[in-house]
């Protein structure tokens, strides 16, 4: 009876069922984040023998081709590095600059030429010698004057890949036209008759820039520096007609006011005042 005292009725409900559950947090070194550095380290390390193995299945030629495609663009360091300062734009034409090479302007003696293309070494040495040429003529001719050879300086000579850039810059001693006007002063008249004498003997196409510092310019009712630089330019082109240079050599024309700067960190600095002639090539 005692036994059946103790069961269960049928209505009677179930016990509750408990679950208890534990979560294993892990920290410090027991989580993922090595992983992720782990999978970086092995990515670099595959890169790393992905290029012993280029370099040692690739030629001296192959990988100097590879090394010329990465280089920055030789127009923008030639610039800045031989043949951008000194008496006509450099003391010597093959001065050591600072090209990543570490040579003369002449260049290394290897270089990859792709097939497509036209020229070569050959075609570079005459580039070079043509400036030469033209350095030594232009120099003869200033000195050959007293008042024209302190104006040596205010000529830069540069080889872009465009063509032979002569830029005539003013300063604070020299101008090239009366303050506010499109008339050329007596020396730059000069210096002008000596250029167009040197470029008459050259083959090429010439365009003229015109340049400004970025003072603002009052030259009546919608006059700015746009005018002045362009006015300038062909003031410029005016002059060397006069001189014997014929007018279908001359391909553009153009005023760029202050928008270029040679002397960026001083934009009214008197040197942004130029005229850039290009013999183009």
């Amino acid at each position: 009876m005692a036994a059946k005292s103790n069961a269960r009725g049928k209505n009677e409900p179930l016990p509750p069922i408990i679950v208890k559950k534990v979560t294993v947090v892990a920290g410090g070194h027991h989580g993922g984040a090595w992983k992720v550095a782990y999978a970086d380290f092995v990515t670099a390390m595959m890169a790393f023998f992905l290029l012993l193995w280029l370099l040692g299945a690739t030629t001296e030629k192959q990988r100097k081709g590879v090394a010329d495609y990465f280089t920055p663009t030789l127009v923008k360091l030639r610039q800045e590095s031989a043949g951008s300062n000194g008496m006509l734009g450099g003391s010597s034409i093959t001065d050591v600059d600072n090209y990543p090479n570490r040579a003369g302007q002449t260049g290394t003696k290897s270089m990859t030429i792709p097939r497509d293309t036209t020229g070569g070494p050959k075609e570079g040495a005459e580039k070079i010698k043509q400036m030469k040429k033209m350095q030594e003529k232009l120099a003869a001719k200033l000195e050959a004057n007293q008042r024209l050879a302190k104006l040596a300086k205010q000529v830069r000579m540069i080889d872009t890949s465009e063509g032979i850039r002569i830029d005539l810059v003013d300063d604070a001693d020299f101008s090239m036209f009366q303050l506010g006007t499109t008339v050329l002063t007596p020396d730059a008249a000069q210096l002008l008759a000596a250029i167009a004498d040197m470029l008459s003997s050259e083959l090429g196409g010439i365009s003229i820039r015109g340049h400004t510092d970025a003072l603002p310019w009052n030259g009546g009712a919608g006059a700015n520096n746009w005018s002045l630089s362009a006015g300038r330019a062909e003031a410029t082109r005016q002059a060397l007609m006069q001189r014997g240079i014929g007018e279908a050599r001359f391909r553009k024309i153009e005023g760029v006011a202050d928008r270029e700067p040679l002397v960026r960190d001083r934009p009214d600095d008197p040197r942004n005042r130029r005229i850039s002639i290009l013999l183009m090539r």
